[in-house]
């Protein structure tokens, strides 16, 4: 206390010119307009970046929340989609979770409807790896969210792969890049329509190959490759790639080999949504019976 005491002492007059130098401030800017304006806009400016910074902080720490109610927001609008229903008839015909279209006279009668075929559910991505010759996404959804084997799983930008496994509450999905002629995605090319084969035979995580195209066909570089509709793993025009380049093997070849770079950034793949085919069971239930009567 006493240091205290003789501080204040040693340097009183700096402390009462400072005093009387905001006395006088405070005076000028409140009796003064042109000040008072002056010092105003100053401090609203200031105020302004400060209250900016501290918005940019709060939300940096938000991001993750924001993220998360953007996936599920993306997951919502993917459910909406026409994409994701299939056109029936109404003929006696009962489903739920559809579209309905009514005639436009005075009756309102039903005359067709849309009965979903695809169901999207968002997932986190907890492990993903790039640099193997088969590689492997875990997501964080299982058997408890409705996930099984031989779900397609799509990212922001295009197709990911393919559920292999899952355990109450995680599924591991094989990627697109797994090297191998066994696996493939059926697919097209936006342009001419023309069906073929896309496979990854290791290399950059960034492109893969298209087989089985035609040499008559008109290829533009730059054209979008599309999943086919064919399998029952997922919806038609969800994008794979873009055609980088193509080649014949041998003037004796009847095909082209499309280099394509693909619409997924597997380096940076955080969220997926893996897709549920509500039809897929009685698709393949009368595809295997009609497979087994021809053998």
């Amino acid at each position: 206390m006493r240091n205290l005491i003789i501080f204040f002492r040693r340097y009183f007059n700096f402390f009462l010119f400072l005093l009387l130098e905001v006395i006088c401030i405070v005076l000028v800017f409140r009796n003064n307009d042109i000040q008072k304006s002056a010092y105003l806009n100053s401090a609203n400016s200031l105020s302004a970046r400060l209250y900016e910074r501290y918005n940019n902080v709060e939300y940096y720490f938000h991001l993750k929340a924001t993220n998360d109610s953007l996936v599920k927001e993306n997951a919502r609008l993917h459910n909406m989609l026409r994409t994701s229903f299939d056109s029936v008839t109404i003929n006696n015909i009962v489903k739920t979770d559809t579209i309905r279209h009514y005639s436009t006279d005075t009756t309102r009668k039903v005359i067709g409807s849309e009965v979903r075929r695809y169901l999207y559910k968002e997932a986190k991505v907890v492990n993903n790896s790039v640099n193997n010759p088969i590689n492997y996404i875990t997501i964080r959804r299982g058997s408890a969210d409705g996930i099984k084997p031989n779900m397609g799983v799509v990212g922001p930008g295009g197709v990911v792969g393919v559920v292999r496994s899952v355990n109450e509450n995680y599924a591991v999905v094989l990627s697109l890049l797994a090297k191998g002629r066994n696996f493939g995605f059926s697919a097209r090319l936006n342009y001419s329509k023309e069906m073929g084969t896309v496979r990854w035979y290791g290399g950059e995580a960034g492109y893969a190959v298209m087989e089985d195209v035609p040499k008559s066909v008109k290829l533009i570089k730059g054209d979008t490759v599309v999943t086919s509709g064919y399998s029952a793993l997922f919806p038609e025009n969800i994008p794979i790639g873009y055609v980088e380049s193509y080649a014949l093997a041998d003037k004796s070849s009847t095909s082209y080999t499309i280099r394509i770079k693909l619409a997924t950034n597997f380096y940076n793949l955080q969220y997926v949504y893996v897709i549920d085919n509500m039809l897929k069971e009685e698709q393949q239930s009368l595809e295997d019976s009609t497979y087994r009567l021809i053998k």
